[in-house]
């Protein structure tokens, strides 16, 4: 699908404006506009946790698209709990001229520190969560109160080293059902110590995290956090829970809060999956803007210019998070910025097999990365029968490069 297919309508440029005006972080960083590049799994990492040229290429695209931010999702201090082969691996013994080369490929370049947890990709990792489960495609054991209390330390080696690499920030990944989401809710944390029970036990391990990382990169260094306002799953985060971490966070030293919902839970269904006309968590945003004076950025369902800009125009969010739109218009903001592309004409499909239109949406994210775009990744069984090819060939390099957990 070519990028002149996506695009529909002209507007008025000044309709744009609100969305072309600076935003200063509370540490004091300006980004330029109000329109970030949200995180994704891009599936670009070479097999063993290290960026590669077309990874690179990718984000550069973004960057010259008119993006103010673009965070990179995700990025994992250790091998063993990847959600997949193609994720990075940022610690003491990774190649660090292919991160500074992946760091210079935008101004404002963000890593995602993650960590999957119980959805940690059993192939090269050994799952474990907040609680041990076993459930129809989920099985875990639970973590040592031990492995909790070295994650904080984990997590902020991992955001250091990604500051001296020249990275612009990096965000800390607590919402889609990863580790940090998986404690914040009850359908997965069901421990009785410290860190389990209360809402106030169960955000305390995403505090310590945030302290830690703060910590190590100092006060001038941008860090956002990504939050589930709803796991979208009975028994799983509510949104009356959200919004007291929300308050919490309001506390803390953090720099901007993305808020967005749902869960990679197997069988879950994806909110980007939806036939929603607008933004999914619109309405929480708006409670939550009540709770917090942190910068807030909101991803999921933009779709047209009018909605972003109604979003940062009545006060709701400081930033818009685009992810898919910017799958199929990668120089989305500088098209809107001077008046074109009002409406996205999202890719229908009729029937999709479970992981479908994820793996189509990454496939073109490859070819975007190749300056393939011109080239649709196919039907959707196509697509995934290609995703899930590189996954089996970069699992094999993954534990060829790390230790197997077998």
């Amino acid at each position: 699908m070519a990028e002149s297919s996506v695009c529909a309508d002209t507007v008025s440029i000044s309709d744009a404006d609100i969305l072309f005006t600076p935003l200063t972080l509370p540490c004091g960083r300006v980004l330029k506009n109000r329109i970030a590049k949200a995180a994704m799994s891009d599936s670009l990492g070479d097999g063993t946790g290290h960026p590669t040229a077309a990874q690179c290429r990718l984000y550069e695209r973004w960057a010259q698209g008119g993006v103010a931010l673009s965070v990179i999702g995700e990025v994992q201090g250790r091998p063993d709990v990847a959600e997949k082969p193609g994720n990075l691996v940022l610690n003491a013994q990774s190649d660090m001229e292919g991160f500074r080369q992946l760091a210079r490929s935008g101004s404002e370049l963000w890593l995602q520190l993650g960590h999957a947890g119980a959805l940690a990709y059993p192939p090269t990792s050994k799952p474990r969560g907040p609680s041990a489960l076993d459930l129809p495609g989920l099985n875990c054991e639970a973590l040592s109160l031990a492995e909790i209390r070295a994650l904080p330390e984990e997590f902020a080696r991992t955001a250091r080293l990604g500051r001296d690499a020249g990275f612009g920030g990096v965000q800390v990944h607590a919402a889609h059902g990863f580790l940090l989401s998986q404690f914040l809710s009850p359908l997965f944390n069901q421990r009785e110590d410290a860190y389990g029970g209360s809402i106030d036990n169960r955000s305390r391990l995403l505090i310590e995290v945030l302290r830690a990382v703060r910590d190590a990169v100092g006060p001038a260094f941008p860090i956002a956090v990504k939050l589930n306002t709803t796991d979208q799953l009975e028994g799983g985060l509510s949104a009356a829970d959200a919004l007291t971490v929300i308050k919490a966070l309001d506390r803390e030293a953090i720099d901007l809060l993305d808020l967005s919902g749902g869960t990679y839970f197997p069988g879950a269904r994806s909110a980007s999956d939806g036939a929603a006309s607008g933004p999914y968590f619109l309405d929480f945003a708006r409670r939550a803007r009540e709770h917090t004076r942190l910068p807030l950025m909101l991803t999921g369902g933009f779709k047209s210019l009018a909605q972003a800009r109604d979003a940062v125009a009545e006060g709701t969010v400081d930033i818009v998070g685009l992810a898919r739109a910017l799958i199929l218009a990668p120089d989305l903001p500088r098209q809107w910025r001077h008046g074109h592309c009002a409406e996205l004409a999202f890719p229908r499909f009729e029937t999709a097999p479970e992981g479908g239109v994820t793996a189509w949406y990454t496939m073109r994210l490859t070819r975007l990365g190749e300056d393939r775009d011109a080239t649709s990744p196919g039907t959707l069984e196509e697509a995934l029968a290609d995703y899930e090819a590189r996954d089996r060939a970069r699992t094999a390099i993954w534990r060829r490069h790390f230790v197997s957990p077998s």
